[in-house]
């Protein structure tokens, strides 16, 4: 099912972007790796960039603020019918509101919040723009996962802000995993990672992109001045491999179909 639905679910994964701080070497190196195009919405969008695979809109980019000291990052963004009410509900359960609701033109509404854990998640209210046009196979999105050091508050916050249904899906010590089901499927995945974080790495969203040879994209991730952050491995959902892009902008990709 690579075509995404005409509306995303709340609180379901409908939108990521990039903030690179250096936009037009993301531009190359996406469209090296993914076959990604770009589409610049304008000086009214602050140039705001939608990437695309076969004209159809997968991911965005902006350029991060001079002022922004954190690392290059992807944002992942859950959809939301009120991003006002959805803010407001965030600070109520212990959240907080990182960027206040605001208009994009005519696409929509966006906000980025923290959650309680530290992890920042965006909040997308569409208008015309609903989101991903295509997911679910190589070259678009694929997955979205929560790692988190404090996996009971986690679940408990995004329970009561985003109305999320889940299922568990491993509560070992070993491995302890959540996934948020949304019209009877998986489709984001909540990790217990608080014995794999390091001190200086705070719980964070990671998204992962489709691919049909994992092995051959991270040698030519390399090959495009990016790198490679864990060797590709095998795991019961395909083999996989976390890249970075050359600024250093995490990302995963996952074995998929072709279109």
């Amino acid at each position: 099912m690579p075509a995404a639905p005409e509306r995303f679910p709340a609180g379901s994964p409908c939108w990521a972007d990039l903030a690179s701080s250096d936009p037009a070497r993301a531009r190359e190196f996406y469209a090296g790796l993914l076959g990604w195009d770009a589409v610049d919405l304008g000086r009214e969008s602050g140039h705001y960039l939608h990437f695309r695979h076969n004209g159809d809109v997968v991911a965005g980019m902006m350029q991060k603020p001079p002022e922004n000291t954190f690392p290059d990052f992807w944002t992942v963004y859950l959809a939301s019918d009120d991003a006002g009410a959805t803010a407001g509900s965030a600070a109520a359960a212990g959240g907080q509101v990182m960027l206040d609701p605001a208009r994009a033109l005519d696409q929509g509404t966006a906000a980025v919040l923290g959650d309680p854990t530290g992890a920042a998640i965006g909040v997308w209210q569409p208008d015309t723009h609903r989101g991903f046009a295509r997911i679910d196979e190589t070259r678009a999105p694929v997955w979205y996962e929560l790692m988190t050091n404090d996996y009971p508050a986690a679940l408990a916050f995004y329970r009561n802000v985003f109305g999320w249904e889940t299922e568990v899906l491993s509560d070992t010590d070993e491995f302890r995993y959540t996934t948020l089901q949304s019209n009877g499927r998986p489709v984001a995945g909540v990790m217990d990672a608080a014995a794999e974080l390091p001190e200086d790495i705070p719980s964070h969203w990671e998204i992962y992109f489709g691919h049909a040879d994992i092995d051959a994209a991270a040698e030519q991730a390399e090959q495009l001045g990016g790198s490679v952050l864990s060797v590709p491995e095998d795991s019961d959902f395909g083999r996989m491999v976390q890249l970075a892009d050359p600024t250093g902008a995490a990302f995963w990709l996952m074995e998929a179909p072709d279109a």
